[in-house]
């Protein structure tokens, strides 16, 4: 699916604020919002910005390659044999 980005004066935004924030959370489109022509802010889905501030954590951007490295060294396992695992700490917790 493509992105959406609309460029709208801050004027006309605020006049049709629940519009443009119903268009943003449901349709996932993009608003910059211009002052004079210039844009000044913009309005998007919340999760898709706070998946933006999670990767401006540099711990978390480091935690992701290390995580992507051992994948890729063949580190990894299946889902199953991690819930299987999982299961097995639950159980062994409640005796």
């Amino acid at each position: 699916m493509k992105s959406v980005v609309h460029r709208i004066p801050i004027t006309r935004a605020r006049i049709n604020l629940g519009q443009v924030v119903r268009r943003a959370h449901i349709n996932r489109e993009y608003f910059i919002l211009e002052k004079d022509g210039i844009p000044v802010a913009g309005i998007m889905n919340v999760d898709e910005f706070e998946d933006y501030l999670d990767l401006q954590d540099a711990g978390l951007k480091k935690q992701i390659r290390k995580s992507h490295q051992e994948y890729r060294n063949g580190k990894a396992r299946s889902a199953n044999s991690f819930l299987t695992g999982l299961r097995r700490t639950a159980a062994k917790s409640k005796k």
